[in-house]
């Protein structure tokens, strides 16, 4: 999870570099770390709309009110769009999603202090400026055309682009929250390893974390809308990538899928070039159109990596990306849930026996049916007809074993299995986030979603 260097803005000219730039993520166990990040929807108290960027309540408010807990600011044209601070920013989404992304921790006690920490300083400024903030996989209330657009070059580019290649890409991008973890690998072959596993185990996450089931102030007959979302998106840069599972799959064959990514844009001198749908391999042959006889950089490339969006993304750590974003104890559960199947080698072990053998069908079917099903999807427990939840709970055993070995413990001498409680207790309970606040609506709020800001407001 570190930072580029010089090297990054010298021009590229062998594919290899590219393929290598990869491999240089592999790391000694002893270096691994855990970078979780999360999105969460502002309002304004009085009316519940989202904040814009501009005026007085405005998010670039709420950013300079940030700066007095040491943050550094980072601007575009003149305008505070980011904060940074050891290592870990603060960054905004198209529509001012707040997303922390936080720096590369060693532990899942690390991890919650971090996030802790961030959301006390969001709701000292978010108090002083009539904000709040919540946490759910959709936005619950407004329409996509009542949701503002911040003022960063990608996402214009990206905002008349997302059309064309689907009909849901700009409910993505204004209206979706997530909490995603990074984690690192040893090798290549430790990198397939967790990839696979990770991808096959992606919808288990889903139905886990699934916390999006209003549209508009109604149900939408989904569990994780936003899990949905992006089967309506781009399936240029989206999806289970079935090479993954292919005999041969490493480093070289994801370059591959990367450069058949068409690219979004190209940055130079501070501004975002227009280069929606164009070849990534014609910019390495010098014949981008809009930088004409310019070769990419390392810089360009690892900008172009973060603009494909499948369920498991690798850069130079892999990205877990399936799970819709929650209340504050839900933030800390997934990193806990990856890093105990992940960082443990006999949870990896087990973890993988628990999907090597799913057929591609049916690794499609989880992806394609938990959105609306989530725990209570039909699936396969090895030999026996199951369902996610079955699945879920052996998952979570495995993961809680595998953070017990860790044993990375707090002053109270507790693991970081604890942070699992919520998880474990969805799915003994079979009933996920979502389906928690549709009770709530269908019976103590009686139809009323503004109630949702009030009580779960973090």
């Amino acid at each position: 999870m570190s930072s580029l260097s010089n090297v990054a803005e010298l021009p590229v000219t062998d594919r290899r570099e590219l393929v290598d730039y990869l491999a240089s993520g592999a790391r000694p166990r002893a270096d691994w770390r855990i970078g979780t990040e999360h999105e969460k929807f502002g309002f304004r108290n009085d009316d519940l709309r989202p904040p814009t960027f501009d005026g007085e309540r405005g998010i670039e408010a709420l950013l300079e009110g940030l700066v007095r807990f040491g943050w550094t600011p980072v601007q575009e044209h003149g305008r505070t769009i980011a904060l940074t601070r050891d290592g870990a920013s603060v960054t905004l989404e198209p529509a001012g999603q707040l997303e922390l992304s936080g720096a590369p921790l060693e532990s899942i006690h690390d991890t919650c202090r971090e996030t802790n920490g961030h959301l006390a300083e969001v709701k000292t400024v978010a108090n002083e400026l009539g904000l709040g903030f919540i946490g759910m996989g959709f936005q619950p209330k407004w329409r996509r055309d009542e949701m503002p657009w911040m003022p960063k070059g990608r996402y214009k580019i990206m905002r008349a682009y997302m059309p064309k290649r689907g009909d849901l890409g700009l409910d993505m991008m204004t209206r979706t929250c997530t909490v995603q973890v990074n984690l690192d690998f040893a090798s290549e072959a430790d990198m397939v390893k967790k990839f696979r596993v990770s991808l096959a185990m992606q919808p288990i996450a889903t139905a886990l974390f699934a916390d999006s089931p209003f549209t508009e102030g109604k149900p939408n007959g989904f569990l994780s809308y936003r899990s949905h979302i992006w089967t309506d998106t781009d399936p240029d840069r989206t999806g289970m990538l079935d090479f993954v599972f292919e005999d041969g799959f490493g480093f070289e064959r994801y370059t591959d899928y990367l450069l058949d990514v068409p690219m979004y844009f190209a940055y130079r001198n501070g501004e975002y070039l227009d280069a929606s749908g164009k070849s990534f391999r014609k910019f390495m042959d010098g014949k981008l159109d809009v930088l004409p006889g310019t070769l990419p950089t390392l810089r360009d490339w690892s900008d172009h990596m973060t603009t494909a969006f499948p369920e498991v993304r690798l850069k130079k750590y892999l990205e877990m990306r399936g799970a819709d974003s929650g209340p504050w104890n839900r933030i800390c559960a997934l990193p806990a849930f990856w890093v105990g199947l992940l960082y443990d080698d006999a949870s990896l072990d087990a973890a993988w026996d628990l999907v090597k053998d799913f057929s591609r069908e049916e690794r499609h079917a989880l992806r394609d049916g938990v959105p609306r099903h989530a725990l209570k999807l039909p699936a396969r427990l090895g030999n026996t007809k199951a369902t996610v939840r079955e699945l879920a709970i052996e998952a979570l055993k495995i993961s809680s074993a595998g953070l017990q070995r860790r044993a990375r413990r707090n002053r109270s001498g507790s693991d970081e299995s604890v942070f699992l409680d919520p998880l474990i207790e969805s799915a003994e309970a079979n009933q996920t986030p979502a389906e928690r606040k549709l009770a709530l609506y269908e019976g103590p709020w009686a139809g009323d979603i503004d109630r949702v800001f009030a009580e779960f407001a973090y």
